[in-house]
């Protein structure tokens, strides 16, 4: 349903009609513009070099989805050593502080790992919408 260019008594009204116009035009920009956070959840320990190309991929994918992804496993690891169990702590913690600044936690690929099933516990207490996909990025659940 389109903005009438006459008001109320049938009389033509430019003025309210171009205003309403830009209004609808601006709403409809700002929702296109809109991408909201959310945290990449993979698996990384193991093949860390085929987990860290998985997550790219689902970064990729996040972002021809309209999201902006946050994957801390493909940052830490530049500067942290996950074989260290301090590093490692260091580095969830660091990952469980960004998690609470996104909006949606998406979770990926067929097996969970502890690291994963720590930052899905988290989301839940936050009350987050957590989306599951496969490796394929078909999704498969939504909560």
């Amino acid at each position: 349903m389109g903005i009438s260019k006459y008001n109320s008594e049938g009389y033509s009204d430019p003025t309210s009609h171009a205003a309403l116009s830009g209004i609808r035009k601006e709403e409809r920009a700002a929702r296109r513009a809109y991408r909201p956070l959310v945290y990449i959840c993979s698996p990384f320990a193991g093949d860390t070099e085929k987990n860290t190309e998985k997550a790219r991929r689902y970064s990729r994918f996040a972002v021809k989805n309209g999201a902006i992804p946050l994957a801390p496993h493909l940052l830490f690891p530049q500067f942290l050593d996950d074989t260290k169990p301090a590093e490692r702590a260091i580095g969830m913690f660091m990952g469980m502080v960004l998690l609470g600044k996104c909006e949606q936690l998406w979770v990926f690929g067929g097996t969970i790992s502890t690291g994963m099933a720590a930052e899905i516990e988290k989301a839940e207490k936050r009350d987050m919408v957590i989306r599951y996909f496969t490796e394929g990025c078909e999704e498969v659940c939504r909560v």
